[in-house]
């Protein structure tokens, strides 16, 4: 695979990046075929890892770890933190108090003496982000952490994040990993060119749309694979399917899978460094390795365009985060007792 520059790190990334998401109890519970997994993607040409210390609640970084020992100077490291990793409401979010345990952890789970590429998984409003920014710097500086990202943030997030570093002397953000498919184009409108402006890789996660961009979900038919069955309320939203639908002959027209039309289409993108796969089983990896290749000429990015514009997610409900204001009820109207107290005054 020809490598890509990761941002302006210097680190050189191939196109494809290996999701571990689906190794440990969320997908395959098999540690050795794993591995194996991993292993193979590797042996591919594929240099670039991504987990985090949620996925399976720390299986996917043991995993991960493992398949790693004896090559890990050859791999460009990246997990997460933010989630729950436990009940105590302590042990998540961006705090440093938090971040600076985590990293632990997940240092530990992993094998690794270093990190590649730490990332916030999610934004966390009860904290200032120069607090999180703050320490990752002291993670970076420590020799822990070699750069640090962001994931999903919205494109305000990411340049708040930026300005703050600079005014404070810290450590900037030098990716995002945001949503990104045919069907889950909104990050063009914002995000995407705020990552150009500011420099930052951009390593984009479900380039197939969780799984509906492999044409095996079809309108009519049961969802046919274990995430759409997992959460089948993403998988039955009318637009898509039609979507789907359109898009299925364009790919045969054009001698192509649906994977790897979608997987192209992901990588073409001139702000994308690199685009997330997260294979279950050999024969997925497989499958999304051998269009590795492929590259989508002017006439089908056109005509995938006219099927889905630019800019635009056709289930607006797919977007992966939104800033509390615009749910949450105490972000926009003051608590009842002020409200009453400033009608009798």
């Amino acid at each position: 695979m020809r490598m890509r520059t990761l941002g302006r790190t210097g680190i050189k990334v191939s196109p494809y990046c290996l999701g571990a998401m689906m190794f440990g109890a969320w997908g395959n519970t098999d540690h050795d075929d794993s591995i194996r997994i991993i292993h193979k993607a590797l042996d591919s040409g594929i240099n670039f890892v991504d987990t985090a210390d949620v996925y399976a609640q720390g299986e996917s970084e043991e995993i991960v770890g493992k398949a790693l020992h004896g090559r890990r100077d050859d791999v460009v490291l990246a997990t997460k933190a933010h989630a729950p990793m436990g009940d105590d409401p302590n042990h998540r979010g961006n705090s440093r108090r938090w971040l600076v345990r985590e990293v632990e952890n997940s240092l530990r789970r992993l094998q690794a003496d270093h990190l590649d590429l730490y990332q916030i998984h999610r934004p966390d409003p009860d904290t200032d982000v120069e607090e999180t920014l703050s320490a990752l710097t002291d993670l970076v500086r420590s020799g822990k952490v070699r750069a640090i990202g962001s994931s999903t943030f919205p494109a305000s997030e990411i340049v708040e994040a930026q300005w703050v570093a600079e005014r404070r002397g810290l450590e900037r953000f030098r990716t995002e990993q945001p949503p990104y498919s045919i069907l889950n184009r909104g990050i063009e409108r914002e995000v995407l060119p705020v990552c150009r402006r500011y420099g930052m890789g951009a390593l984009v996660w479900s380039p197939l749309a969780m799984g509906m961009l492999t044409g095996r979900i079809r309108k009519g038919q049961e969802a046919g694979t274990q995430r759409a069955q997992r959460t089948p309320g993403r998988f039955t939203d009318e637009r898509k399917l039609d979507a789907v639908e359109e898009l299925i002959p364009l790919a045969e027209e054009a001698g192509l899978s649906m994977v790897h039309m979608a997987m192209a289409f992901a990588v073409a993108h001139p702000a994308v460094t690199s685009a997330i796969i997260g294979p279950r089983t050999t024969e997925q990896l497989d499958d999304v390795l051998a269009g590795a290749e492929v590259t989508l000429d002017d006439e089908v990015l056109d005509r995938i365009d006219e099927i889905v514009p630019p800019g635009v997610d056709v289930n607006p409900g797919d977007v992966s985060y939104e800033p509390p204001a615009i749910g949450d009820v105490a972000q926009r109207r003051r608590p009842r007792e002020e409200r009453g107290a400033a009608q009798k005054g």
